[in-house]
């Protein structure tokens, strides 16, 4: 059963719709692989908000989000604010939940165990006078 196996080393396959999404017993067994992400209802999806302590933290972790989502071809709704970011997952072919949606909630959970990196330090210097 792949929810035995470590969802941060797996890749989230194309769902073309036409399958019935994950019952939730079989959710809430991948579910523990998931720390820190809850199952709402109606469609069922997964939800977690991280915090963080400024706005800019918030920001940087919504973009890093953003990229992987984009890196694995699925992607969630990201809300951020001053001190936090929610991020959800479920796949809308289906209108539920399916394993892709636990593979990048396992990855988004180690990206937010990623040391942080203020934009001004990771974009080098961008002040008018470092333009030649």
């Amino acid at each position: 059963m792949a929810a035995q196996q470590d969802l941060t080393g797996m890749t989230c396959e194309p769902c073309r719709g036409g399958i019935p999404p994950m019952d939730r017993a079989m959710a809430d067994s991948y579910l523990v692989q998931v720390p820190g992400w809850s199952i709402k209802a109606n469609p069922d999806r997964l939800e977690r908000d991280f915090r963080f302590a400024n706005f800019r933290e918030a920001q940087a972790f919504a973009m890093r989000v953003g990229d992987l989502c984009e890196s694995e071809g699925h992607h969630a709704e990201i809300q951020y604010g001053w001190g936090h970011c929610t991020v959800t997952f479920w796949t809308h072919k289906i209108n539920g939940l399916h394993e892709n949606d636990f593979i990048m909630a396992a990855k988004v959970n180690g990206l937010s165990d990623e040391p942080y990196v203020p934009a001004s330090e990771s974009m080098g210097d961008v002040s008018p006078t470092a333009r030649t």
